[in-house]
């Protein structure tokens, strides 16, 4: 019993741990068609809330975002449900120049999920809903906190969802920001049949139809190759589907180009962005070394100055030290005592002495 139940929590480990990859994979994979079909429709016409590509894409990013995302933890210890805008208001608090503080002070939008919407709509429009994306992972920290453990963002999936949003940048989106799209009160659905349809290439068409060739000359003794029909229709048909593929790597090459030349253009605004701040910095710092030399010499000024005055205090007080003992020494009032008590002393000596001088 114990070996069963040990096997059965095995089973049931990895059958989780299973379930949880293919989501994972499906997610990514869905996102990465969505991408590629908004790009197509990119070229004839712009994109907004209208187009059925952006909605099933803004639908597979919002599933994406909240994909085992953490529930808020109440005073009474209950798990609310959270949304991914919680998680993306955080973590994207520090990107320069962010839409954050706008879409928090956007009076016809309540709700947290429709925030979230508003903050998809208005990155897309800003052509950096990549850059917001690679932020917000870079913050593994919080990204740790309101995720649990098997989410799409904490794992090898992330990075490759940064690269796959990087290619909206070429395209120009368009969306009102008061329509019913960013209606919080209906949970984001995802349309998967646009990528369920299969599509045969030319070269399993022509092989489908010699196998039915085949089946029909064995079936029958009497079928000719005549019977089965002229060849120019195959090779109309042949040509046709040749045409089509080559129209549609002309088509991919000018997406990719048009991509190439949108992400050439947004290195080199930042590399100018950097230079100018490089200049910058380089100006601040010259101007601090010379504020800080002048400081000095007004500093090494001071100094002179102060030594010279102490010197000054020194003479100044040495000569009224000498001038005090010079006017006790020659002091009138003295003098005359003086002069009277030696006078007297004389004329005592004298009158001792009996001898008039």
């Amino acid at each position: 019993m114990a070996s069963l139940s040990l096997g059965l929590s095995l089973s049931r480990k990895k059958n989780i741990s299973r379930n949880a990859a293919v989501e994972r994979k499906n997610l990514i994979t869905v996102c990465r068609f969505s991408v590629k079909t908004l790009i197509d429709r990119s070229c004839f016409e712009t994109i907004d809330d209208s187009a059925p590509e952006f909605v099933n894409f803004a639908s597979i990013l919002e599933q994406i975002l909240s994909h085992r995302l953490k529930g808020q933890i109440t005073w009474f210890g209950y798990e609310s449900p959270r949304s991914f805008w919680d998680y993306i208001r955080v973590a994207c608090s520090k990107v320069p120049h962010s839409c954050i503080c706008s879409i928090e002070n956007m009076e016809n939008v309540s709700s947290s999920r429709a925030k979230g919407r508003a903050w998809i709509r208005v990155a897309l429009m800003e052509k950096r809903l990549s850059e917001y994306v690679t932020a917000a992972l870079r913050d593994f920290k919080t990204t740790r906190r309101f995720y649990d453990d098997g989410a799409i963002v904490l794992g090898e999936e992330a990075n490759m969802l940064a690269g796959m949003l990087l290619g909206l940048n070429a395209i120009d989106f368009s969306f009102c920001l008061k329509g019913e799209g960013l209606d919080g009160s209906f949970p984001a659905v995802i349309d998967y049949t646009p990528y369920l349809k299969f599509t045969q290439s030319s070269d399993s068409i022509s092989s489908d139809e010699e196998e039915l060739r085949t089946l029909g000359s064995s079936g029958s003794e009497s079928s000719t190759p005549e019977n089965i029909g002229p060849p120019f229709i195959m090779d109309e048909n042949s040509w046709y589907n040749k045409c089509k593929r080559v129209e549609q790597k002309y088509r991919l090459a000018l997406e990719q180009k048009g991509y190439l030349e949108e992400l050439v253009r947004l290195r080199e605004a930042q590399l100018s962005d950097s230079v100018s701040q490089n200049k910058l910095l380089l100006q601040r710092i010259e101007r601090t070394e010379l504020n800080h030399k002048l400081e000095k010499e007004q500093l090494e000024y001071i100094i002179v100055e102060l030594q010279d005055q102490l010197k000054s205090f020194h003479s100044l007080g040495q000569l009224s030290a000498d001038a005090s003992l010079s006017q006790i020494s020659f002091d009138p009032g003295q003098s005359q005592d003086g002069n009277g008590k030696h006078e007297g002393s004389h004329l005592t000596r004298v009158n001792d002495c009996g001898v008039m001088q």
